[in-house]
């Protein structure tokens, strides 16, 4: 089973992909999508967009797990932020990917063993989960983080259903 987890930015947007053979998670892939350079807001969208495609394509997945939105406190942040959302959903169901959603909150909790885990805290985790040696931008960290996470409700909602 390949998955591919997304950490949804409008600068830059993480994705990381792992393929899970039971509890043995292997790193395949992940960077992030630099949608700087875009000079306006939906530029920086379509370079969203595109570049994910450009992913899913190089690195096949059979599922998807996306980060939830969550509520920042600057309201514009937090509508861009959307945007940049959508945009990867779009991408994702595009490639007819099955899709879950997961809360900040619980993807650290799973990774990490804390809800409130720092940045650090998550890319060191994810980094020893899969035995990776080189340090990796909070962006790619955080979308393993997504992609163990579901790795592991995947591995719970079988154990519950045998």
């Amino acid at each position: 089973m390949r998955i591919i987890g997304i950490d949804p930015g409008s600068r830059y947007t993480g994705y990381g992909v792992i393929q899970c053979e039971g509890q043995d998670l292997r790193h395949v892939a992940s960077g992030r999508i630099n949608a700087t350079s875009g000079d306006t807001f939906a530029e920086r969208l379509q370079i969203i967009y595109r570049g994910l495609l450009s992913v899913v394509d190089e690195f096949p997945a059979d599922e998807a797990a996306v980060e939830s939105i969550f509520t920042a406190r600057n309201v514009r942040s937090t509508i861009k932020l959307g945007h940049a959302r959508g945009v990867a959903l779009l991408a994702l169901v595009h490639a007819e990917l099955p899709l879950s959603e997961y809360a900040p909150s619980l993807v650290k909790k799973n990774v990490v063993g804390k809800g409130r885990a720092s940045k650090d805290q998550v890319q060191k985790m994810v980094q020893l989960r899969l035995n990776l040696r080189t340090t990796l931008s909070e962006d790619a960290s955080d979308a393993l983080a997504i992609a163990i996470c579901h790795s592991q409700a995947r591995g719970l909602e079988g154990l519950l259903s045998s």
